[in-house]
């Protein structure tokens, strides 16, 4: 049996890794792939167009395709598979908007009744800008579409709000992404993230998780990707549960019904517990990163029959071990802006399981680091305390020359 996976991070080598724990007979290939993916599969990274793939695909009677990334979502690849009725695990176009184009994506909330903070949508600089000559307090300020997680500022005054407008709707330093703004009410609280399976008739979550997207400790700096994850999240109680499944996952499987947004793949809910309530910050229409990479070292199912049972639209029922998660993110100093690649890294062959490869790739013997986030490193425990030491106790037989990475996963 063959399975395409699409993307080039630890969360598309994390996809394939837990398929061949329960299906070693699986033929897996990537594209574009890493220098992980490469050793538990094959890079199919020749091709320069996603039509050229979809004729790989057909030609190769590729069963089963899992896109990893949203970058070929919103480029309609679910969409040319299906034209060619081939099978394929994600979201269509229309559906992927939800994450593409986040002035739909609120608009759609707004329209179902689905608990999310206050926001305004600009096209203009001038009236971005205008609007908080009048407004006091915090707010954050997102780009309308992808921006691999980055493209979030948090304000906190007029100036800051200023220059953030600034880069993003005059500089463009998010390119065409930036060319409409969200400008959302901030909330404080604890953030969370559920990751859910949608089959196309029923929203079905996975373990509640918590996802560290500064840059800094105490989340502080830039956006980044994910610099760690925890798993289960610990304030995600039963009332917490209630709340989610009544006031958002509900109303989302409403509107999607409703909007013939059906689709078989993953669906995202990124979250704010705010005074005991929860509230919707965004939608994702693929697996998260690191998420992916937390997540699957605690799931007991066979992810291949997970898949299988989408696509006959058969009941999912997940089954967890009794453990708890930690993974971080080992990167380049520098990332997420600029930073140097080309770094040999020691200590690879000695690392136990479970670890993804990211941003790595091998030459010769040699493993050198080839992208912002490296490489991802997971614990698991008794208890999160118990995950987070063993991950941290990991990372110390792993060296690279400039290597950063946050020493707070897990405690916050």
């Amino acid at each position: 049996m063959k399975v395409l996976i699409i993307g080039n991070g630890g969360r598309e080598q994390a996809i394939g890794k837990k398929l061949l724990e329960d299906n070693p007979f699986l033929k897996l290939y990537f594209y574009p792939g890493n220098g992980g993916t490469k050793i538990i599969g094959k890079n199919i990274d020749h091709f320069h167009s996603l039509r050229k793939l979809v004729c790989f695909a057909k030609k190769e009677n590729i069963n089963i395709t899992i896109v990893g990334s949203e970058m070929f979502l919103m480029e309609k690849i679910v969409d040319m598979f299906h034209y060619q009725k081939l099978q394929i695990f994600g979201p269509h176009y229309q559906a992927s908007r939800l994450e593409g184009d986040r002035s739909f994506s609120k608009n759609f909330m707004k329209k179902y009744g689905i608990r999310t903070p206050d926001y305004h949508t600009f096209r203009c600089y001038q009236r971005a800008e205008n609007f908080f000559k009048n407004q006091k307090g915090s707010f954050a300020i997102k780009t309308n579409g992808l921006a691999y997680g980055k493209g979030v500022i948090l304000v906190h005054n007029q100036e800051e709000a200023k220059n953030a407008l600034k880069k993003i709707m005059i500089q463009k330093k998010f390119g065409k992404s930036g060319e409409t703004v969200i400008i959302e009410e901030f909330l404080t609280g604890i953030e969370a993230t559920v990751i859910s399976i949608f089959n196309g008739k029923k929203i079905i979550p996975l373990l509640s998780s918590k996802d560290y997207k500064k840059i800094g400790e105490n989340e502080t700096g830039l956006n980044t990707g994910g610099m760690g994850c925890i798993a289960p999240h610990p304030s995600f109680n039963d009332s917490i549960w209630k709340d989610f499944k009544k006031n958002i996952l509900t109303p989302t499987l409403e509107g999607l019904r409703s909007e013939k947004l059906n689709f078989l793949g993953f669906l995202y809910f990124g979250l704010m517990i705010h005074h005991g309530k929860v509230y919707l910050l965004e939608y994702n229409t693929r697996m998260g990163d690191p998420e992916a990479q937390t997540l699957f070292p605690l799931m007991n199912n066979n992810l291949l029959e997970v898949f299988n049972s989408v696509f006959l639209k058969k009941e999912i029922h997940f089954v967890w071990k009794k453990l708890h998660s930690c993974c971080i993110v080992l990167s380049s100093h520098g990332y997420p802006l600029e930073y140097e690649h080309g770094k040999v890294i020691y200590g690879i062959d000695s690392l136990k399981e479970p670890f993804y490869i990211s941003g790595m790739k091998k030459i010769k013997e040699t493993w050198i680091t080839s992208g912002g986030r490296v490489l991802n490193i997971v614990g698991l425990g008794n208890s999160i305390k118990e995950a987070r030491n063993l991950a941290y106790d990991k990372i110390k037989n792993i060296k690279f020359e400039n290597m950063y990475f946050r020493k707070d996963i897990g405690k916050i």
